[in-house]
């Protein structure tokens, strides 16, 4: 039998009936007689041939796309230590819903989407709800996310202009609501790189399921964006204002600001002058219309909100009253996403509308009110008791507690009762998901999500899914939400990118920021590529040691070499200590992302570096690094060292490495992000390969230079170029020329100037007489003094003027670096912690 015919065989429910027994869970893909459910009818005769091997096919293909595209999701660390990055989970097989059942959730998603704007509206503006008793005042007061600063007159058309609603099932197959997010609801990114992923996973079944498409409602959101800036459309700028790429869903930020054409901006990117918000460009400032938040409410302004946030933009509050900016979604708009609202709802909305609320949500009490609290108390082992502020936690249940907290937390109840809410465990629907070889059912729900659209709002027609995993310690996977179109057929032809929703790429905001990720991006991948080469020139000649039986001067050679490493890598005290395990150290050196100055450190400093600038850089960037990732992982799970592995994925995330280098030389537009990408490279490449001359050719010792010279011109990529140039047997005089002097090997530390000299001259506003610009004309000053043949004589204790004159010149080029940090960087921003991220996106989770 396939996995899919086991699934529906070990799925299959009884009939539901009245007899008093509890019904089993609703299955998505089953129906309670053991058949298919009709959605699934079109795609189920391809399914039935998925056997163990064909899952086991599928998971690790999505494994790999999520690893090659770079999707994380940035788990809290629960110290101040920053969130750590895990890799996106991602179920292979997607959730089918029928168009007409979802013809009837999205009118229900509608209604309730222009419900919530018109509360905001109300209790930013008359408070008739308040007055009225519809809503009571303690309820909406007591909310954390109350923000009496945005009460007043409305300066914007919308308060509301996103939002996103979880849904679960009952086990009679409606939905209910499991809660709203308004504040700044995340996870659409992530919905459309689900798409992507499973497309390419299921190329023929996607192509035959005539699925409604994603890049209409992403069309429809930027459209949306546009249309609300204070003075139309017509040359609009808009920011999508994130908290750092360390934030929970930092990813899926970068992945919609790159979708929707916008820059991607971190707080200290924008300024407030003269009552607008403006963003800080190379040469001056330029004018913000809307700015899309992913920063909570409470640290968006120090000025009015928490006064120690580092995450906002002083002054913000104001610019939104005044309308000179508009804030998606509102300031205070946080005060929705409360669940004391939830019983309220019906009321409210015939109130309000005129209308029976259509989609109901998870039975709530709220404890403010005594009935409520009455209730909760008496059943409360049964209920998940809620604060009404996200802030303040995501709740408990009381009967996993032990007598003193259980007693704790009734007088907490009782002394705050309108904090607080009691809500029913949902009892969620199940729905297949793949566990190595098999499939397994696991509680199911959605997060769906919807834009403003003209007078009312248009829903994403499809979703992001969740699918609890039993052996997952974190409880779930995602899962992409298939809905079919009319009849089966796609609202629009079958093929292309769904990850592409408009042909352009995001406009290149060159703010301070952005061009100091771009510049160590720059620095980390060349000071990973060069430890990769000198390891390599290490390996090959620890292999010759090998081969000789010890012969004296290779063994000479490669001590010194052994010594370069630390040297070049300061990894002290490393392998310099008389007992160092050569083969810990060098492991070391390649995997350990710990330690500063090795090849999966420098890696770890370029990833985190790329994903600050992921909305400006091409999906083969993070396929590229997702092949390095696999390589380091791969030499990481060896734990005995082998020096072949070690070499052989040391090779690999060269080539990688490499690879990287030719995308961002052939794929990005030459814009100041680029040329201060390439000035990192040029600045690294000169700093390592002067670390690397001092620490072997000064003392390479007795009978071992030959050895030595030959390790360092293989390390640099010069050998050839050295024997076509220079007959005889290796110098040091012509191998410093070659390493040195010579502006037409790309090699060389004259050429790595030149090269750092013409992009420092590209960025615009640059000119001959800024700091960096005379950094680098002294250190080139001190090259075209350098006397070749006296720095390579060899005295008494080895080349002490070579020594002197490659310590000068690595102080230069130190310098060189910090004013080029200095010079482009410089934002006046004060430091923030790590703490204070995690704080401000604990509750922007996809």
């Amino acid at each position: 039998m396939t996995a899919v015919g086991d699934y529906l065989a070990s799925a299959a429910q009884p009939a539901l009936g009245d007899g008093g027994a509890a019904p089993a869970a609703y299955d998505e893909l089953v129906a309670p007689d053991g058949s298919v459910r009709p959605a699934w009818r079109g795609l189920a005769p391809r399914l039935a041939t998925l056997d163990a091997a064909d899952l086991a096919r599928l998971r690790s293909d999505v494994d790999g796309h999520v690893q090659d595209d770079g999707v994380t999701y940035h788990r809290p660390s629960g110290t101040d230590a920053p969130p750590t990055a895990e890799r996106w989970r991602l179920d292979p097989l997607p959730v089918v819903l029928g168009q007409s059942e979802w013809a009837a959730l999205e009118v229900g998603l509608v209604q309730r989407a222009e419900l919530l704007e018109a509360v905001l509206e109300d209790l930013y503006g008359a408070q008739r709800l308040l007055s009225r008793g519809v809503l009571p005042p303690e309820l909406v007061l007591g909310h954390r996310e109350f923000v009496r600063a945005a009460v007043g007159p409305p300066a914007v058309a919308r308060r509301l202009v996103l939002a996103a609603t979880d849904l679960g099932r009952a086990p009679d197959g409606s939905w209910q609501v499991l809660a709203d997010r308004t504040q700044a609801p995340s996870g659409a990114g992530y919905a459309l790189e689900n798409r992507r992923i499973v497309a390419r996973a299921m190329p023929e079944l996607f192509r035959e399921a005539g699925l409604q498409r994603l890049g209409p409602w992403f069309s429809a959101m930027r459209a949306a964006l546009l249309a609300a800036a204070p003075d139309g459309p017509d040359g609009a700028r808009v920011v999508v204002m994130s908290p750092g790429p360390d934030s929970e869903t930092s990813f899926d930020q970068a992945f919609l600001a790159s979708t929707l054409g916008f820059p991607l901006v971190e707080g200290g990117d924008l300024v407030v002058r003269e009552g607008a918000v403006w963003m800080r460009v190379l040469g001056g400032l330029e004018r913000v219309d809307v700015l899309v938040r992913r920063v909570d409410t409470a640290w968006s302004d120090p000025l009015e909100m928490r006064a120690d946030s580092r995450l906002g933009v002083p002054g913000l509050t104001e610019a939104a009253r005044r309308g000179t900016v508009v804030v998606v979604n509102g300031l205070g708009s946080g005060v929705l996403e409360n669940p004391g609202l939830l019983p309220f709802l019906p009321s409210v909305c015939s109130d309000v509308l005129g209308e029976e609320l259509r989609l109901p949500s998870v039975p709530t009490w709220w404890c403010g009110d005594p009935s409520g609290l009455s209730h909760v108390l008496a059943h409360l082992d049964d209920l998940w008791v809620r604060p009404i502020s996200r802030a303040d936690g995501a709740g408990t249940a009381p009967s996993l507690l032990d007598a003193a907290a259980r007693d704790d937390l009734v007088r907490r109840l009782r002394a705050e009762p309108h904090a607080f809410v009691g809500q029913e465990a949902a009892d969620l629907s199940q729905a297949p998901g793949v566990r190595g070889d098999a499939l397994v059912p696991g509680a199911f729900s959605l997060r769906t999500f919807v834009v403003a659209q003209g007078r009312g709002y248009a829903p994403m027609l499809g979703a992001l899914g969740r699918v609890g995993e039993p052996d997952d310690p974190h409880g779930s996977a995602s899962k992409d939400v298939w809905v079919l179109g009319e009849h089966g057929q796609a609202t629009e032809p079958a093929g292309g990118d769904e990850g592409t929703a408009y042909p352009v790429a995001a406009p290149a905001a060159m703010v301070p920021r952005l061009l100091e990720d771009m510049f160590w991006a720059g620095r980390y991948a060349e000071r990973a590529e060069d430890l990769l080469r000198l390891l390599l020139a290490t390996h090959a000649v620890a292999e010759d040691v090998r081969a000789r039986d010890g012969d004296r001067a290779s063994s000479a050679a490669l001590r010194t070499l052994l010594a370069a490493l630390t040297h070049v890598s300061t990894t002290y005290p490393g392998l310099l200590e008389r007992d160092a395990d050569v083969r810990r150290e060098v492991r070391a050196l390649l995997v350990d992302a710990a330690l500063p100055g090795t090849v999966a450190h420098a890696v770890s400093g370029l990833q985190h570096a790329a994903q600050g600038v992921r909305d400006q850089l091409s999906s083969d960037v993070w396929l590229v690094l997702g092949g390095v990732d696999r390589a380091l992982a791969t030499a990481r799970a060896d734990r005995r060292g082998s020096v072949g592995v070690l070499a052989r994925e040391a090779s690999q995330c060269l080539a990688g490495l490499l690879a990287l280098a030719g995308v961002t030389g052939e794929n990005m537009v030459r814009d100041a992000g680029w040329h201060l990408l390439d000035v990192g490279r040029g600045v690294e490449r000169a700093r390592q390969l002067v670390a690397l001359l001092r620490a072997t050719l000064v003392e390479p010792g007795a009978g071992a230079e030959r050895t030595v010279v030959g390790a360092v011109l293989a390390a640099t990529e010069s050998i050839l170029t050295y024997r076509r140039r220079y007959r005889g047997t290796a110098s040091v005089a012509a191998v410093l020329d070659l390493l040195v002097l010579d502006r037409e090997n790309p090699r060389s530390v004259a050429f790595s100037l030149a090269r750092v000299g013409a992009s420092l001259s590209a960025v615009p506003g640059a000119t001959g007489g800024s700091r960096p610009a005379r950094v680098l004309d002294g250190v080139v000053d001190e090259l075209e003094r350098a006397d070749l043949v006296r720095l390579a004589r060899r005295g008494a204790h080895g080349r002490a003027d070579l020594d002197q004159f490659l310590g000068v010149l690595g102080s230069r080029l130190d310098d060189l670096a910090d004013a080029v940090a200095a010079h482009h960087f410089s934002t006046q921003q004060v430091p923030r912690s790590y703490g204070e991220m995690r704080a401000t996106d604990g509750r922007d989770r996809a």
